[in-house]
């Protein structure tokens, strides 16, 4: 699978995250044509070169490599196994690769029934927000089969800097909930410090600057500052916009405290946070980057 150029792919799901990675392959030489129910992603990617298909299934003619970025379980099982699923009609030899972030059960679950009509797949999900995702930087946390992942391989690393495989089906997305548990954590904290600074008369910039080169150093301190005008090329700084949602955070810390709960796991501060970013939300920023979460401890932040 070392020729892009004869290693055709559909990509399904082409919103914030999925339109760039689509883009990406193109821009590496591989052929794609993708779906995406929004009619504006569908043109943002056809603009980047994608071909456009009319449908999920219509994606599927000739291609080698199958990509989803989905939003949730839901969506992701409703694609392969739903009434109208694509897995049916998936040609035997082709390869799967789901980089949505969702329960690892339903990994499981789809994985299983790719494996029982001979198929490949693998979960995984992706971590560096649509800055990496536009980049072609993201990092991938690979759960299926080793012999798969060296197929997956020249396809990853057209999107990507980084490819971690964590062992079986479901093990990409065990992996990709303890990294987005920790990140809503680290990015609650780092705005409850900058906040607090604030409100001593600190200036949040210099605060932050020295955060980044100290002890609390974080993606949340020198990328995605939840400040606004500490880091102009973060959402913070264009109103909150065009990150990773604040409903998506809220959405992985819930499957982080199912998964905890179904092996009688204790996350006290997973759970904290998966409150502050539901708070978030029923203040009306759900829509917004999770960073907006600083909103709860400095609404002028």
């Amino acid at each position: 699978m070392s020729d892009a150029a004869s290693t055709p792919v559909a990509f399904i799901g082409l919103g914030n995250m999925g339109g760039p990675m689509a883009a990406n392959l193109r821009r590496a030489g591989f052929p794609v044509r993708g779906f995406d129910l929004s009619e504006p992603a569908c043109k943002q990617a056809a603009d980047q070169g994608v071909d456009i298909a009319e449908s999920a299934r219509a994606t599927l003619a000739g291609a080698k490599v199958l990509v989803s970025m989905l939003p949730a379980s839901r969506h992701v099982e409703s694609l392969y196994l739903g009434e109208d699923g694509v897995l049916a009609a998936i040609e035997k030899d082709t390869l799967i690769i789901d980089c949505s972030t969702i329960a690892p059960a339903s990994a499981q679950k789809v994985a299983a029934a790719a494996t029982a009509r001979g198929l490949a797949m693998l979960d995984a999900p992706v971590s560096g927000g649509t800055a990496g995702a536009a980049a072609g930087t993201l990092t991938f946390i690979v759960g299926g089969d080793s012999k798969a992942l060296e197929r997956a391989r020249p396809v990853l690393e057209a999107m990507g800097r980084n490819i971690f495989h964590m062992g079986d089906a479901g093990a990409g997305q065990v992996a990709k909930l303890c990294n987005n548990m920790a990140l809503g954590v680290i990015m609650a904290v780092t705005g409850e410090a900058i906040a607090l600074g604030a409100a001593h008369g600190l200036d949040p910039k210099t605060l932050s600057a020295m955060m980044a080169v100290s002890t609390s150093r974080s993606w949340a301190t020198e990328v995605c500052n939840p400040w606004p005008g500490v880091i102009e090329t973060a959402p913070a700084s264009r109103g909150y916009t065009g990150g990773f949602g604040n409903d998506l955070m809220l959405k992985d810390l819930g499957l982080a405290v199912e998964a905890a709960m179904g092996i009688g796991a204790t996350i006290p501060l997973g759970e904290l946070a998966r409150n502050l970013y539901a708070l978030n939300r029923t203040a009306g920023r759900g829509g917004l980057d999770f960073s907006s979460v600083v909103k709860l401890v400095a609404p002028e932040g």
